[in-house]
């Protein structure tokens, strides 16, 4: 079929007409076009629901089968009881007994052997099949209240998570020994992917034709409402790739334009302005360096804002004494290798990290220094010490010291009986040292932590923890580096023992993340200092990104604050972050796409916490997979080319992964200085990905590096 052929037309149950053509005629976010029907078509009486909206699995109320298995062995026959979720990933889903579930029985098993009797078969179990999904949408009232331009999506999702709800292997194998299409990848077009094999089926069978209500998608426009609804929210793709290309901005980029020059320039087409750092005068000069970029480049460069929600850290640790330690770089013998650099400069400027820099308090003194001084000082300890000049620059002095050296406010460094005094430093941080096996105290007081007491305590910026949080339930910190269980839950305070940190032991500090996977927070998604920030997200940015979205009311509270703002319209990206984001993410969505512009994005940081590493990677599949069906857009986030981006060199594993991502219609860098490097490499590496894949599909272009001289291609 070409592709000016491609139309098609399908009616939904509203009776409004989606018409996809290419780009014209199809249903917009305001609406259906002028023209288009509006008629109302008789919608089938639903059945009684519980739960999320869709059927228990396991109802069998009056059917009188005594042979009826219920998903859990402690459920009367005929329960009504929701069991299950949309996915079978994570910790299931357990009754109010505690039991776990059974798998719940396969409704097709056998195998065909080609006869046609067995074609028969097959194809009943495809209309049993196709039958049960329309009943299961018919049931679920919520795709129906989906904005216009996603209603044909939230059928097409309520299909694919009744599908997602049975066993289809077997079917699925014997699909594959007859040549057909397995349903492996009919995540954007289900129920059209349902029909077509049942077609197939029926041709090779003789089998007479069946009437089927028509399907909200086919292949052709499954594909490109998705295409469609990520340019809506993300803009188009620039160069030859499919995936978009965001880039979180540091705070740098609010007073250094070249820098934000050189991140559109290699190819950025979004940025990302993290509101938990920095505040509305930074924010604005950010958004300005874009908006001058992209005028010099010619195209437009989105702007997300991500409202930080609610804050689960450490609180703060004592400080340690205002010392500089020096240390020169030495061999196995202790002999130094090369000496370390120290600049001296006026009080003010912060260090980079891994520089040495010491303040001193007179500036004229820094102006009398040459390259070739010769500083002499005691340090701490008594020891003398010699600092030389290599260089002078901008009022600063380079010098350098080759032996260790340890310097507090009021140190006095002298150069040819020409004094000054080290000015006031900063504390230098202090952490707690935690081994397996040790007992740690978390507690609501913020007041600084002592590392020497024990057993260690430390704060928790959230008291709402100490109410939700049970004996047993696991505990992390600092992105999962260290782990516990909860042992004591005392009102206002919690006693943890420590299962996991390194053999010599992990170090945990001030504002480290708290993750805690078994506890159901009763935390809103959206803080009052959310709210605060709203009208400036609402007046300056393309969309905003809702962080620790737990359920389908966090993502109404938003559209609400939307709409009374005037915002209605604005993009709006869904942080899946947690296990109850992920488990809920059906009934989330739902909810989304009342929103005209949405996307999903994966935040593998706190999702690989709270499910587990070994669970990350069959938990963003089936974030890809479920959001396709809906044909929502997925950002692909967290330390991609996070080594390239800091270090200026990529690991193997995180070309990969970047190799991966492609499947995802944007993928989000972190910041670090060789991020525009960062850019280019992961420009390069979509483009070559997007000959050979296409999310599921392997896209099977001709490949010359197998090619031998003098072998003829047939």
């Amino acid at each position: 079929m070409r592709d000016d052929d491609r139309t098609a037309r399908h009616r939904i149950h509203d009776g409004t007409d989606v018409v996809v053509e290419g780009d014209a005629g199809a249903v917009g976010p305001d609406g259906p076009e002028p023209g288009q029907s509006q008629g109302v078509d008789p919608v089938p009486p639903r059945p009684q629901v519980l739960g999320d909206g869709l059927p228990c699995p396991c109802a069998e109320p009056e059917s009188g089968n005594e042979d009826h298995v219920c998903a859990h062995d402690t459920h009367p026959r005929g329960c009504r009881r929701r069991c299950g979720s949309p996915t079978r990933s994570l910790p299931e889903r357990h009754c109010s007994t505690g039991r776990k579930p059974r798998e719940t029985p396969r409704p097709y098993g056998g195998r065909m052997t080609g006869a046609h009797g067995d074609l028969a078969a097959l194809a009943a179990a495809l209309d049993e099949l196709r039958d049960g999904l329309v009943a299961a949408a018919d049931a679920d009232e919520r795709w129906a209240q989906a904005h216009p331009a996603h209603r044909p999506g939230a059928e097409n999702l309520a299909h694919y998570v009744a599908l997602r709800r049975r066993d289809i292997r077997d079917l699925q194998s014997d699909l594959a020994a007859w040549g057909l299409s397995s349903l492996g990848r009919a995540e954007a077009h289900v129920l059209a992917s349902v029909d077509a094999v049942r077609r197939a089926v029926g041709s090779l069978a003789d089998l007479p034709e069946i009437d089927a209500r028509p399907c909200p998608v086919d292949f052709v426009t499954g594909e490109r409402l998705l295409e469609r609804h990520a340019t809506a929210l993300l803009g188009p793709v620039h160069g030859g790739r499919r995936t978009r290309i965001m880039v979180t901005l540091p705070s740098e980029a609010a007073t250094d334009a070249e820098l934000v020059h050189r991140i559109v320039g290699a190819g950025a087409e979004l940025v990302r302005i993290n509101c938990a750092h920095d505040g509305p005068d930074a924010w604005a000069a950010m958004i300005d360096h874009v908006r001058r970029a992209e005028r010099a480049h010619g195209r437009h460069v989105a702007v997300t804002m991500d409202l930080a929600g609610p804050k689960l850290r450490t609180g703060p640790v004592a400080p340690g004494p205002a010392v500089v330690h020096a240390k020169p770089e030495r061999d196995a013998l202790g002999r130094t290798v090369a000496p370390v650099q120290v600049r001296l400069t006026r009080p003010g400027p912060a260090a980079a990290a891994g520089e040495v820099v010491v303040p001193v308090t007179d500036e004229l003194w820094l102006a009398r220094r040459r390259p070739g001084d010769r500083i002499a000082f005691r340090d701490t300890r008594g020891s003398k010490r010699m600092l030389v000049v290599t260089g002078t620059a901008a009022g600063d002095v380079r010098t350098e010291l080759t032996d260790t050296a340890y310097l507090v406010p009021g140190t006095r460094l002298t150069a040819h009986g020409d004094a000054t005094a080290v000015a006031a430093l900063p504390p230098r941080e202090r952490r707690l040292t935690l081994h397996v096996g040790d007992e740690l105290i978390l507690d609501p007081d913020l007041t600084p932590a002592d590392p020497d007491a024990h057993p260690p305590r430390i704060g928790c910026t959230l008291p709402r923890v100490f109410e939700d949080t049970r004996i047993g339930h696991r505990i992390f910190f600092d992105d999962g580096r260290i782990g516990g269980i909860v042992e004591e839950a005392a009102p206002g305070r919690l006693r943890i023992r420590i299962t996991d940190a390194d053999l010599r032991g992990s170090r945990l500090g001030t504002a480290k993340g708290i993750n805690l996977p078994d506890t159901e927070l009763r935390l809103p998604a959206l803080t009052d200092e959310d709210l605060d920030r709203l009208p400036f997200v609402v007046a300056h940015a393309d969309a905003v990104s809702l962080s620790f979205v737990r359920s389908a009311a966090d993502v109404a509270r938003l559209q609400d604050r939307l709409a009374e703002l005037g915002g209605a319209r604005l993009g709006v990206i869904l942080k899946v972050e947690t296990v109850a984001g992920f488990e809920n993410l059906p009934s989330i969505l739902f909810a989304a796409l009342h929103s005209p512009r949405v996307g999903v994005m994966i935040a593998r940081g706190d999702l690989a916490v709270e499910a587990g590493y070994g669970r990350l990677a069959e938990v963003q599949e089936e974030i890809l997979w479920v959001c396709e069906a809906a044909h929502v857009p997925v950002i692909w986030a967290t330390q991609v080319l996070d080594t390239l981006a800091r270090t200026g060199r990529p690991s193997r594993a995180e070309i990969t992964d970047a190799a991966a991502s492609g499947r995802a219609e944007c993928v989000m860098l972190n910041k670090g200085p060789y991020v525009d490097h960062a850019v280019r490499f992961l420009d390069d590496v979509l483009g070559r990905m997007a000959d050979h894949q296409r999310k599921k599909d392997s896209l099977l272009r001709r490949l010359r590096a197998w090619e031998e001289p003098g072998v003829p291609l047939r």
